[in-house]
C-alpha cells in the first residue's frame, strides 16, 4: 500500500469488516438504514401529498426531497443558485465539455457509505483520485523550504519525513486510543466506540489540534511539527486546521476520511442532478414516473428564500425572491447556517435561543482552487538531465509546498486527450491570499511558483483555455467552504446535529429541521450532507405521524441508545 506522507496508522487490511463514516459521536449505520427492503418508513394516507419546504439545492437538500418524495409527500425545493450546492462541476469555455472542474467537493473515501448509496442509485462511477503518493498518482513532489524531493513512495523521501510519519502514528496511539478507536469503528462496536469517545471529548475539547501536537512527546520537535502542518497526511498540509479543535481532526482520521479518495467520472455536481431528475421505482402516493423535477413547475426549483418566520398553528412561512408566500408544517433547512443571520430575514422564534447561539458560533474555513485545461497529460513526459540523458523521471507531478500554491492536482482521462491542471487548492489563511486577484492573475503567480519548481517545464505552452476559479468564501450563498468547529465548539456542534428530535423542544419551537453538512460532526464531506438529511426525513416523518418498519429503525428511533456525548453547561 502506498500512502501519503506523513501518513496516519496503517490501515486494517481489506479481509477485515468495512469502516464508515458515521463517525465516533452518533454511531448510527446509515448504510444498513438506506439499505433495508422495509424502506426509510412511512406517512399515514391523510398525510399524502402534504408539501415540505426543502431548503437548499445541494446534496443535503436534494438527498432529503427525493426520500420525502418517495414517502408520499410534496417537497418543495427552494434554491438561490444551482442545483448541487458546493457539489459544483463547471467546464472551460470553447473547450471540450468532457473537460470539468470540480469547483468544490471533488474527492470522497470509501467510509463515506450512505453517499455511496446514492453514487451507485443513480449509475455514476467512480475511479481513484490522485492524492499525494496514492496509487492512481504517477509521481509526487514535495517541495519546501526551496528543496525539491521527487518520490513514487514514502521510501523515496528523506528520512525527515518518515520520522515525521512515525511522529503522528506515535501521537495518535498516545493521545487518542487509535488503533483501539479504528477497530471498534470497523467492528461497529458501539459501546466501545462510545467508551472511548466520551472520554476524549471531556478531554480534549478544548484542545486545538496544535497543542495536541504539542503535547506529544512524539511531537517535541518543532521542526516536525512545521513538517507536518506543510505535508500533512492525507490530502496534503494541514497547518491551515492547526488552530481548530482536534476533535474535527480525531473524526476523519478514525474514519479513513483521508485516505483512498475517488473522484466522480464526469463530475459530482452530477448525483444531485440525477436525483432531480429520477423516477423511483418504489413510491407511495405519486404514479410511476414521478420524479422532483415533475413536481416542480418547469423542472426548475423555487427561488432564494428571503424570509422565514412562524405564523399560527405553527406554521412554517415562506417568502421567497419573486414575492411567493407560502405556508407549510415542516421545512428542513439545508443552506448555509450563516444564511439565517444575513440573506434570510429571520423570527427569533424559529429556534431556541441556545440554537441561534449555536449557528452564530459555526467557524467556517475558506478555500480556494484554480483550474486550467491543457492538451495533453504533459507531466507524462519523461525528463532529461542538462546532458539530454533521460532521468526516468517524470517532467512534472502531483505538488505539495509551501509556497503559494501549496497544493497541486494533476487530472488525466487518458495519454492523448485534453486534461486538466488544478494549479492550487488552498484554505484559510493560504485561501485569502487570492482572494482579491482576477482568474487570470492567480494563475500568473500560480505558473510564477510552479517555474521555481518545476525550470524546464513551460506549463503556459500547454493552456488552451481560459482559467476558472473560485474562493468559497466570497460566494455570496455560502461565505465559506466548511464547517469547522474550533476548541470549546462540541456542545455548539451537538445542539445542531440533534435538532431533527424535535420532541424535545418546545411545542412552538418545532417544524424547522436543519441538515447540511455543517450540521454533521464531518463537515466539509458529502457523507455528513447525506447524513443529516436522513436525520431531517426522520424528523418530518416523525411530525406527521409516520413511523419506521420495527425491523429497520431510523435515526431517531435509536437516538437514546447512542446520543452524542453531552458536557455540563456549568
Amino acid at each position: 500500500m502506498t500512502s501519503t506522507v506523513p501518513n496516519a496508522v496503517q490501515h486494517a487490511d481489506e479481509r477485515q469488516p468495512p469502516i464508515t463514516m458515521f463517525g465516533p459521536d452518533f454511531p448510527y449505520a446509515y448504510d444498513d438504514f438506506l439499505a433495508h427492503p422495509a424502506g426509510l418508513g412511512q406517512i399515514p394516507a391523510t398525510e399524502h401529498g402534504t408539501e415540505v419546504a426543502v431548503i437548499g439545492g445541494g446534496l443535503s437538500g436534494i438527498v432529503a426531497a427525493y426520500e420525502l418524495m418517495k414517502m408520499g409527500l410534496k417537497p418543495v425545493v427552494y434554491e438561490a443558485d444551482q442545483i448541487g450546492g458546493r457539489l459544483r462541476t463547471v467546464g472551460f469555455d470553447g473547450c471540450d465539455p468532457s473537460l470539468t472542474a470540480e469547483m468544490g467537493a471533488m474527492r470522497f473515501p470509501p467510509s463515506s457509505t450512505a453517499l455511496q448509496h446514492y453514487i451507485d442509485l443513480v449509475g455514476l462511477e467512480t475511479r481513484p483520485f490522485p492524492n499525494p503518493l496514492a496509487e492512481a498518482t504517477p509521481s509526487t513532489v514535495v517541495d519546501l523550504k526551496g528543496e525539491s524531493h521527487y518520490a513514487t513512495t514514502v521510501d523515496d523521501l528523506p528520512q525527515v519525513y518518515r520520522d515525521v510519519m512515525h511522529a503522528w502514528n506515535a501521537c495518535l496511539e498516545e493521545g487518542a486510543d487509535f488503533s483501539d478507536m479504528n477497530r471498534a469503528m470497523r467492528e461497529r462496536d458501539v459501546p466501545r466506540i462510545r467508551e472511548i469517545w466520551s472520554k476524549l471529548v471531556e478531554k480534549l475539547d478544548n484542545q486545538t489540534f496544535y497543542g495536541f501536537l504539542c503535547d506529544s512527546e512524539s511531537f517535541k520537535s518543532f521542526r516536525h511539527r512545521e513538517i507536518f502542518g506543510q505535508v500533512g497526511f492525507g490530502t496534503g498540509g494541514w497547518d491551515t486546521d492547526f488552530p481548530n479543535s482536534i476533535l474535527e481532526i480525531l473524526r476523519v482520521v478514525y474514519t479513513e476520511a483521508d485516505d483512498h479518495h475517488r473522484g466522480i467520472v464526469g463530475g459530482s455536481q452530477q448525483l444531485p442532478l440525477r436525483l432531480w431528475d429520477r423516477e423511483p421505482q418504489k413510491i407511495v402516493h405519486w404514479p410511476y414516473g414521478t420524479s422532483l423535477a415533475s413536481l416542480h413547475v418547469n423542472g426548475e426549483p423555487r427561488p432564494a428564500v428571503t424570509r422565514l418566520h412562524r405564523t399560527a398553528g405553527n406554521g412554517i412561512t415562506v417568502t421567497d425572491a419573486s414575492g411567493d408566500i407560502r405556508t407549510y408544517q415542516a421545512a428542513i433547512f439545508t443552506a448555509q447556517s450563516w444564511m439565517l443571520l444575513s440573506k434570510i430575514a429571520c423570527d427569533d422564534s424559529l429556534f431556541p435561543i441556545d440554537h441561534w447561539t449555536a449557528i452564530e458560533r459555526t467557524h467556517y474555513m475558506e478555500s480556494s482552487k484554480l483550474f486550467v485545461p491543457v492538451d495533453r497529460p504533459f507531466w507524462l513526459d519523461k525528463a532529461v538531465d542538462d546532458r539530454g540523458n533521460p532521468t526516468g523521471r517524470d517532467v512534472m507531478s502531483m505538488t505539495l509546498t509551501d509556497r503559494m500554491t501549496r497544493g497541486t492536482y494533476l487530472l488525466d482521462d487518458g495519454p492523448d486527450k485534453p486534461a486538466v491542471i488544478c494549479l492550487s487548492y488552498t484554505w484559510c489563511d493560504d485561501s485569502l491570499k487570492w482572494l482579491p486577484l482576477s482568474a487570470n492573475e492567480r494563475m500568473e503567480v500560480m505558473l510564477k511558483s510552479l517555474g521555481e519548481i518545476y525550470p524546464k517545464v513551460d506549463i503556459r505552452k500547454h493552456v488552451i483555455g481560459s482559467p476558472v476559479t473560485v474562493s468559497w468564501e466570497n460566494e455570496p450563498y455560502f461565505m465559506g467552504a466548511f464547517k469547522a468547529n474550533l476548541p470549546g465548539h462540541y456542545r455548539y456542534q451537538r445542539r445542531l446535529f440533534t435538532h431533527f428530535m424535535q420532541d424535545r423542544l418546545p411545542v412552538d419551537k418545532r417544524g424547522v429541521f436543519l441538515a447540511g453538512d455543517d450540521i454533521s460532526w464531518t463537515a466539509g464531506w458529502a457523507e455528513g450532507a447525506v447524513q443529516t438529511a436522513l436525520n431531517a426525513v426522520w424528523g418530518v416523518m416523525h411530525q406527521l405521524g409516520g413511523t419506521t418498519d420495527p425491523t429497520n429503525p431510523g435515526p431517531g428511533d435509536v437516538y437514546d441508545e447512542i446520543a452524542p456525548v453531552e458536557l455540563p453547561e456549568d
